[in-house]
Parts: C-alpha cells; structure tokens; sequence
C-alpha cells in the first residue's frame, strides 16, 4: 500500500504515495505516559483501563484477559505491547464502543415499561405496493432481533385456508402456516424475550377458528394464552420468556369492522386508486376533526381496521370464533368516541392502540402528557403512513419520546430512519426489549407526568474526539469512490434524540486518503440522554455528483464506553463492513 495509480486517459496515469497506518499524535502521548521502555504492562493497561478508558473496576486479570485475546493479531510481544501493538489494540474489535455486557435491565416489569422492536408488514420482500410476500424477511427480522412480526392474514383464492399479503395490492401471497413455522423456527434464535405476532385479520368465523388451530398446533406450549379476557396489567419479558403471544383485535369487532369498511367502499366507487382510495385518507387536522372523523381517520392502516362502533350501527353477523379469541393477550382497539378518548386509561383492563405516524404527529399537538400517561398501563404502536410505498421509515424519536413501545418499521427497508431504529436496539444486549426512562413511567400522587414539549435544562454533554479512519483500502475497490484518485473523507457526526438535542455536525475533508486523520472534536449538550442516539456517517467529497457513502452507525448514548473506542461501521443496509472504523474518544462532562 505504498503507492497507487490511478488512470487518467489513455496515455496518462496519476501515481499516489499512500500514507500508511500510523497512530494520531494524542495516541503517541497516551503510549508514552502509560508505557516503560517502550512496553505497555500488564500493570500499565490496567491503568490505562482505569483512568482513560473509564473503567474503574478493571482489574489485573482484566488486562491480561486484554492482552491474552490480542494473539491472533500478532501484535502481542511477550512482555506486553509495543506503541504499534497498543494502537492496533485500540483499534480493533476488542475495544468496541458498547458494553459488551449482555441484558442488563430489570426485565420483571410489564411489557408496557419497555420499547420493543417492532416490524412493519414484516412479510414483504420489497416495497408495498408489488413485491413478494414470504417467510424469509420474517426470518431476517427475528435473526436481527426483532420482536413484533406483523401479518395481514386473508382468506386464499379458494377461500377455504388463509394466505397472508397485503390486501387491495399487487404482492403476491405466502400461505400463513410457512410464516408460522418460520416463527417457531427462528424466533428465539437472537433473544430469548418474547416474540409478539400482530395479526391484520381480514377472515370469516370459520377461518379465524382454523387459525386459532394453527397456532395452537404449531406453537404449542410456547403460546401464550391468558388466564382471563382481559389483563388488567401486562406479564413482564422475563415472565414470558420464550413465548410467543398474540395482539389483535377480538373478533366480534372485526367482524364489525368489515361491514363498516364495505359501506365505505360504497361510497368510494368511482374514484380513481392512489392516496384517496387504496391505501386510505390521510387526515389534515386531526385535532380538528369531528368524532365521526375520528372514527375513520384513526383507523389501522389502509382504513381496513375501523374501530369500536354503537350496536345500533351494525349489521347482524355469524357467531365469532371463541377458540380464536381465547389466545389474544394484548387486545387491540379503542374506546368509543374521538381523540381524547382514545387515550384514556381504564384501570381494570390494558390494550394496544395503533396510530398512523401523521396521526402521532399531530396527536401529541394537543395531548402529548396524555399520550405518555396512556402508555405507562398500555401498549401504543405506531406505523408507516400508507403514502409509503417504497417501504420507507419515519423519525422513531417522536413515538419514543411519546413512551410508544412499538414504533413499527419496514425493516426490509434502508435509510437514516432504519440506521436509528438499528442502533436504538443495540441497547440491553440487543435482546429487542429496552427499560424505558424512569421519567416516562411517573405514576405517583405527587410526580408530574413527563411534558415532552417542555425544555428540560441541560443533564450532561457528550464530547466527541473523532481520530480517524481506515479498512476502506480493504472493502472497496480502489475506484469506487474516485476513478482519477484516492478518497477524500469526511465524516458527519451528531445526535438525533428531543428536539432540543438533535444536531449534525461535519469534519473537514481530507484530500486524496485512503486513511483519513481528522483530530476534530465536538460537543453534544444533552437534555434527555436517555433518548438520545450517536449519529456516525462518513462521505466522500465530489465536486461534480452528489457525494458518495462510506459509512454509518448509530449507537445509543446510554450505553457508550467512556475513552477511546473502534467503533465499526456499516453499509446502508445496515451490514457491518469487514475492515472499515472509525477510531473515536467519548467522555461525559
């Protein structure tokens, strides 16, 4: 990696001297005061540990734990580590950014005390509106931790079995049995906590009774079925460990919620396919409306689930299947009336109440306090808004900081909104289930109930020394960023959490350097860093195009390792890049 060349034309090359690999100045420093005669100890890390690296129970045999897992590297000398062997350690994967200790939370709350990470039509292979439905993005999702799986179940062709798929679209269906066996299969492979399946249930009596036989044959003893209809608090994670239980809407008021959707088809004929007609209307105002309104506007997804409605305004109807209802264990729905009501909390039963994201939006205008009191006892899910049919995400902050425990995602999706809902899940051991702050779950006489729209004074700041970079030489081809010369790098590095805390910062751009050495450092105030997310993107200039991606990670402030970390970084899809980090120092003040 001496030099590079890189063709310009046919009769002319461009040579480059390529910098080699070499440790930052402060690094050089750090060596110096920590090391005897050019060997770091196995007394000397030990120190190292405590009074850089933060790690004030660090003991001798943590150090020699360190130095005794650095051989497969070659870079250990038999006394301890030379300044090359000191700054390959830090470098590497033995110094990651994250506490590498497993599920740390209290886990015996109720499900309602955690975010969970939720999926989104977690069948879909690609986007909404034509891709195919199968079981494999439903086995990626559980692999990669996910917790909630969706699925929109309907009669098949035949109307005698149950196909899932989007309904009113082109995706092409995958029967519902493959999906469930691909649950039981892959759902405890990432996390022991519990898999929670939401089912979009479009079915006849008769239908709903096969599936309720489904799941009972092929899940088991790890099904859960509650003691009773309705729970008036939720069991923990720990409690259901390894179970799989079921959140939907009861049957009779599915069954209702057919018969209003086929007079609202009525009234729709003859208006052309888009956002008005398949994949439901989007309110404007939403704390304007009327009750009326209300009732169709905070429907679930494509105005299919319309929620509880008077007895004198509906239809008769077959029998609902008991056997079918029996297994439900989060209950879906709302109360009658509009809004306000749908978050009041009733203190002998809990249930689940989805919201559209725009509806969020605008919900937490007028009742934001409201809506964190609701999800201290309940469950609120939040999904994508129907418009997005490439499968895109939204900002997951504002349902989080709302105490919204599922904030449902396309995970077969990629984008910044999916780096943040990645790097959220990170937290406890990636196990799916993160404590929520102690500030949203305030239910004292005397304990004010969490304002999210209130600014709160500044808790700690983060500072942020960004060294540098390398392991792009490794995982790319060496035109892929410049076809007439090496990289020029910059990094972006910011906050996304409360309004308050949200921020983006730049580096500057190194020039033709495949190992860019940045020594830059930012500040981060911080409000609520308990919600707060560790943006990292690397770019590569270009003057005349839009510039190119090198890299990105999120990480949850909560969880960061004071000192000096190799933090890895990943593809837009989110996967882990082989070689490619960034070298970086956090410290709270």
């Amino acid at each position: 990696m001496s030099k590079q060349t890189y063709r310009v034309c046919f009769c002319f090359r461009r040579r480059f001297r390529l910098a080699a690999t070499e440790a930052p100045e402060e690094i050089k420093k750090l060596f110096d005061q920590y090391s005897e005669n050019g060997i770091v100890t196995v007394d000397h890390l030990r120190r190292f540990l405590i009074e850089v690296q933060k790690e004030d129970k660090a003991t001798t045999e943590d150090a020699q734990a360190i130095l005794d897992g650095l051989g497969h590297l070659g870079i250990f000398h038999r006394k301890g580590l030379n300044l090359e062997g000191f700054f390959k350690y830090l470098f590497s994967d033995s110094n990651p950014p994250l506490s590498p200790h497993g599920v740390y939370h209290d886990m015996s709350a109720p499900l309602s005390h955690y975010f969970i990470f939720t999926g989104h039509n977690s069948y879909l292979t690609g986007n909404q509106l034509s891709s195919d439905c199968s079981d494999v993005p439903i086995i990626q999702a559980l692999q990669g931790g996910v917790r909630v799986i969706e699925l929109d179940i309907w009669p098949n062709s035949t109307k005698d079995n149950v196909d899932v798929l989007h309904g009113g679209t082109l995706t092409t269906p995958v029967e519902l049995i493959k999906c469930l066996k691909s649950i039981k299969e892959h759902a405890f492979t990432a996390s022991e906590y519990p898999v929670v399946i939401t089912l979009e249930d479009h079915l006849t009596p008769d239908l709903q009774a096969k599936v309720a036989e489904m799941l009972t044959q092929t899940f088991g003893d790890i099904l859960f079925s509650p003691s009773e209809e309705y729970l008036k608090e939720f069991p923990s994670p720990e409690f259901l460990k390894k179970r799989i239980i079921i959140s939907t809407k009861p049957p009779k008021e599915y069954l209702e919620a057919k018969e209003i959707k086929e007079n609202d088809n009525d009234l729709q004929k003859g208006k052309a396919l888009g956002d008005e007609g398949a994949w439901g209307r989007e309110i404007s105002n939403l704390k304007n409306t009327t009750v009326a309104n209300d009732k169709s506007d905070l429907d679930e997804e494509d105005n299919i689930e319309v929620e509880d409605l008077d007895d004198g305004d509906l239809k008769p109807h077959q029998p609902a299947a008991p056997q079918y209802k029996r297994i439900i264990t989060i209950h879906a729905g709302k109360p009658k009336g509009g809004l306000q009501e749908c978050f009041n909390v009733d203190p002998d039963k809990v249930r689940r109440l989805s919201l559209s994201e725009q509806q969020l939006e605008k919900a937490v205008v007028t009742y934001g306090k409201e809506i964190v009191r609701f999800t201290q006892r309940n469950i609120l899910r939040v999904y994508p808004k129907g418009i997005r049919v490439d499968s895109s995400n939204y900002n997951p902050l504002i349902g989080w900081t709302h105490g919204a425990q599922m904030v449902a995602f396309n995970m077969q999706g990629h984008g910044r909104s999916l780096w943040l809902m990645n790097g959220m899940f990170k937290a406890n051991g990636g196990c799916g289930y993160i404590k929520k702050p102690d500030f949203l779950l305030k239910t004292g006489p005397h304990e004010e109930v969490f304002d999210p729209k209130v600014r709160l004074p500044v808790k700690k700041t983060l500072k942020v020394t960004v060294y540098m970079g390398e392991g792009w030489y490794y995982d790319f081809n060496h035109t892929h960023f410049d076809t007439y010369s090496p990289p020029d790098f910059y990094a972006r590095i910011g906050i996304a959490g409360v309004p308050a805390d949200t921020v983006m910062k730049k580096t500057k751009t190194l020039e033709d350097n495949w190992v860019p050495t940045w020594n830059e450092e930012f500040e981060f105030p911080l409000t609520v860093p308990e919600l707060a997310l560790l943006r990292i993107e690397v770019h590569e200039y270009d003057m005349s195009e839009k510039d190119d991606f090198g890299g990105q990670t999120c990480l949850p402030v909560f969880e960061l390792r004071s000192g000096i970390r190799a933090v890895p970084l990943h593809s837009q899809k989110g996967e882990r890049y082989k070689s490619v980090k960034v070298l970086m120092r956090f410290e709270f003040v």
